[in-house]
């Protein structure tokens, strides 16, 4: 195996919608091979039928493209190692299976779901290995040929590897150092099932073996599960040819007691998915971080530092600077907690760097959307310009910026009242007619012109400001007022003051 050039892969099962622990292992297995001028390949793990999920593949690509972590290789992007859907590679994996076999690093299992239900009920927390294997269906205790018999007569099996007694298995985890594992600690996993079909752990090893992976990251969940991975490199392949592997910190609840899911997210009110899903099943939606408003930019900024960090304090990344400065061994071996508001200050951060140019388009749908006609591009860039320091989410400009484009249906005359005055109500009388007569309705000269009618009509500007802002937007928010009406021009500035007068004069 060809070791020189870095090679890693993001292998998900299209079960469902891509939790955001998993685009993490996406970003972080991206991000290495970057920085080595090496490969990003998705393989796709659909080798239980049993829990396949019609649009989960397309789902998973439609993530990855949105968060900017496209693969070099895949079903969807193909690439020199195709096929890249398990289900699509089933007939090469028995093959190996045999192999184990013919070696007596495997053995056939007879046993029934019912048999091993019964196991379960007889010896408490049973598991099929050393102490339990000889008392089992298998062809270790019925023999080569009566196993070869029932299998002419089409009785079902399994293939299970053959863990050698009290063995200390070893292995250099990236993050975690020397890891080791004791052998009678762990059961004799299932490597083919009675489909044909490969498990996880054969799958895993003989495509990582044919693809050439020179690293495997994966969450430390996983973990449990590498003795049996390194027996069957070294069975198969030998230790020389293993990936060099890293089990990455768990996504933690935000106050830390386990593993972030999507129930945590319901129950506090985040998303816990990169984008909306939608379970075909139950047709319930799981809210995704993109419809919440967020930006790729910063979800995946996000996601790097929930267990990594540079080292400097810098907490803003671009995604060439993540490439440049991210490394393995900066990684945390500890979870991470998920903080919600640290997500949405990282977005909020974003939307203030990013030119508006980049997501005018998202944001116009979002007004399409509520119904408000943002066609006019010059003025449609000077309000997200405007506004863009108030958003904390995309879908924050509507509620920042309607008033812009269309006039506030309700007007908080509430706020206004309990201070006005006649003197105020000639100011703004004598304010329409000044509108109406300027030459000039730059924001600088109306408000210079606004505090000289303040000061002949001996007001207080501060004691104006407030109903003259909500006169134009509704209520007591927006940007600088006098930008506003510059913005919105003199015929609708004249007009809204108009209403908000005649309403006053009603109450």
């Amino acid at each position: 195996m060809n070791t020189k050039k870095v090679r890693v892969r993001f292998a998900p099962s299209p079960t469902g919608g891509l939790h955001l622990g998993g685009v993490r292992t996406v970003l972080f297995n991206y991000l290495f091979a970057k920085q080595h001028g090496g490969d990003f390949i998705v393989r796709i793990e659909d080798t239980d039928q049993t829990r396949f999920v019609e649009g989960a593949e397309a789902y998973i690509f439609e993530t990855l493209q949105w968060c900017g972590l496209q693969p070099d290789e895949s079903a969807i992007h193909g690439g020199p190692f195709a096929p890249y859907r398990q289900s699509e590679r089933k007939p090469l994996y028995k093959e190996y299976a045999d192999k184990l076999i013919a070696a007596g690093q495997a053995y056939y299992a007879f046993d029934t779901a019912e048999e091993l239900d019964a196991k379960r009920k007889e010896i408490p927390n049973f598991q099929y290995n050393y102490a339990t294997r000889m008392s089992l269906k298998n062809s270790l205790t019925l023999g080569e040929a009566a196993a070869k018999q029932l299998i002419t007569d089409g009785v079902p099996y399994v293939v299970r590897i053959n863990l050698p007694d009290n063995e200390e298995v070893k292995f250099t985890d990236m993050i975690r150092g020397e890891v080791s594992f004791n052998t009678n600690q762990v059961d004799d996993k299932v490597l083919l099932k009675a489909d044909g079909m490969p498990t996880y752990h054969l799958a895993v090893v003989v495509d990582d073996y044919l693809m050439q992976i020179s690293h495997a990251f994966r969450g430390e969940e996983w973990l449990p599960s590498a003795p049996v991975h390194v027996l069957l490199w070294q069975y198969l392949f030998g230790l020389e040819n293993m990936p060099q592997w890293a089990h990455l910190p768990l996504i933690l609840k935000p106050d830390g007691n386990g593993k972030l899911s999507k129930r945590d997210g319901d129950r506090l009110g985040f998303p816990t998915f990169a984008m909306d899903w939608t379970d075909p099943k139950t047709k319930e939606v799981a809210i995704g971080f993109r419809e919440r408003g967020f930006l790729p930019e910063a979800f995946v900024n996000m996601l790097a530092a929930l267990g990594w960090n540079d080292g400097s304090g810098q907490e803003i990344f671009t995604m060439e600077e993540l490439i440049a400065k991210f490394s393995m061994e900066r990684v945390h071996k500890g979870g991470a907690k998920f903080d919600y508001e640290k997500a949405k200050w990282y977005n909020s951060e974003w939307i203030k760097k990013m030119p508006v140019t980049s997501y005018q388009l998202q944001v116009a749908g979002l007004f399409a959307n509520a119904g408000i006609d943002v066609s006019d591009n010059a003025k449609m860039l000077k309000v997200l310009e405007l506004v863009k320091d108030r958003c904390t989410f995309l879908n924050d400009f509507v509620q920042q910026a309607s008033f812009f484009f269309k006039a506030p249906e309700t007007i908080d005359i509430a706020a206004i009242k309990p201070k006005w005055d006649d003197k105020k109500h000639l100011f703004f009388i004598e304010l329409i007619k000044a509108i109406e007569l300027s030459s000039s309705f730059e924001a600088s000269d109306l408000e210079l012109e606004f505090k000289e009618m303040a000061a002949a009509n001996q007001l207080k500007p501060g004691e104006l400001m407030l109903p003259f802002r909500i006169m134009l937007v509704g209520g007591k928010f927006g940007p600088h007022v006098f930008d506003i009406a510059n913005i919105i021009g003199k015929a609708d500035t004249i007009s809204r003051i108009k209403k908000v007068l005649t309403d006053l004069q009603s109450l």
